[in-house]
């Protein structure tokens, strides 16, 4: 059974961008957390996509 989330921090999916515009198959997806008190609007980081073999940039879903 899942914990209950304690305080500000919530749990996101991060999706790499190039990958989806590019219409190949697959997706590369990172789940972490983020404090929804001091980082309001949607996160962005460059991440490694495994199926390009590159850094890319991952934007929050949700």
């Amino acid at each position: 059974m899942a914990k209950k989330a304690k305080g500000n921090r919530i749990q996101i999916i991060m999706e790499c961008t190039e990958h989806k515009a590019s219409g190949m198959s697959g997706t590369s997806r990172y789940v972490t957390t983020k404090n929804r008190k001091n980082t309001t609007q949607r996160l962005e980081l460059k991440k490694f996509n495994p199926i390009l073999k590159r850094m890319t940039v991952h934007k929050e879903i949700k």
